[in-house]
C-alpha cells in the first residue's frame, strides 16, 4: 500500500536520516555517562553528528523553499525539522560541558536520565519512520504515547535530582554545575514530547 506522501519520497528521506542523527546522539550521551571519565570520544561523535545533522536540516528547509507543493505545511516542515534540530543541539551542549566544567563524576540520576532520553529518542526516531506511510493517527499513536511516558519519567526524575542538590548537603559549585547538566538534558527529553506533538498535528492535518 502506498502511503498518502509517496511523491514526495525526498523530504522522509532527510526526515528519517535527521531522526537518526538524533537517537544517535542520545546513545553516544549515554556512552559518554557510562564510560566516564573517558568522555573525549563521545563527545566527538556528538559533535559529529551534530555537523551532519546542521547539513540535513538545512537540506530539509531548502527542499521546501523549492517545493511548490510540498507533502507536508512548510510550517510543519520547519516544526519538524527545527524540533530535531533542536535535541541534537541540547545533548551537544550538553556534553561540552562536561569538560568545560571539570565534572569529577557522573550523578547516578543523570545517568537514568541519559537512558531516558536514548527511549523518547528511539521512539521519536520510530515515528518519524511510521510518518511516511501513516494516514491514521492510530498508527502512530502507541509511539507517541510512550515518548509522552518518558517525559513523565524524565520530570520525576528531574524534581528528584534537584531534591537532591537542594537538600543542603552538596557544596555550592556542586549544585551550579549540576543544576544547569540537568536542566538540559530535561530540555532534550521535552524536546522529543515537542516533536511528537508536531508529528501529532502533521498526521491529523494530512489524514
Amino acid at each position: 500500500m502506498f502511503g498518502f506522501f509517496d511523491r514526495s519520497d525526498r523530504f522522509f528521506d532527510l526526515f528519517d536520516e535527521l531522526a537518526g542523527h538524533v537517537a544517535s546522539c542520545a546513545r553516544h550521551l549515554r556512552g559518554m555517562a557510562a564510560s566516564f571519565p573517558d568522555t573525549s570520544p563521545e563527545i566527538q561523535r556528538i559533535r559529529e553528528e551534530e555537523r551532519l545533522a546542521d547539513g540535513v536540516a538545512h537540506g530539509v528547509v531548502g527542499l521546501v523553499n523549492r517545493s511548490s507543493v510540498p507533502p507536508i505545511h512548510g510550517e510543519d516542515v520547519h516544526a519538524l525539522a527545527s524540533g530535531l534540530d533542536e535535541i541534537i543541539d541540547t545533548i551537544d551542549t550538553l556534553a561540552k560541558r562536561f569538560p568545560l566544567y571539570h565534572i569529577e563524576s557522573v550523578e547516578p540520576t543523570f545517568l537514568r536520565q541519559t537512558e531516558v532520553l536514548v527511549e523518547a529518542t528511539t521512539k521519536v526516531n520510530e515515528a518519524v519512520h511510521a510518518l511516511r506511510r501513516s494516514r491514521k493517527l492510530s498508527d502512530l499513536r502507541q509511539t507517541l504515547i510512550e515518548i509522552h511516558h518518558q517525559e513523565s519519567i524524565g520530570d520525576d526524575n528531574h524534581h528528584a535530582a534537584l531534591s537532591h542538590l537542594f537538600g543542603g548537603g552538596c557544596e555550592p559549585l556542586f549544585v551550579l554545575k549540576w543544576k544547569e547538566l540537568y536542566s538540559l538534558i530535561e530540555h532534550a527529553i521535552d524536546a522529543c514530547e515537542d516533536v511528537g506533538n508536531v508529528l501529532e498535528r502533521i498526521v491529523l492535518k494530512n489524514a
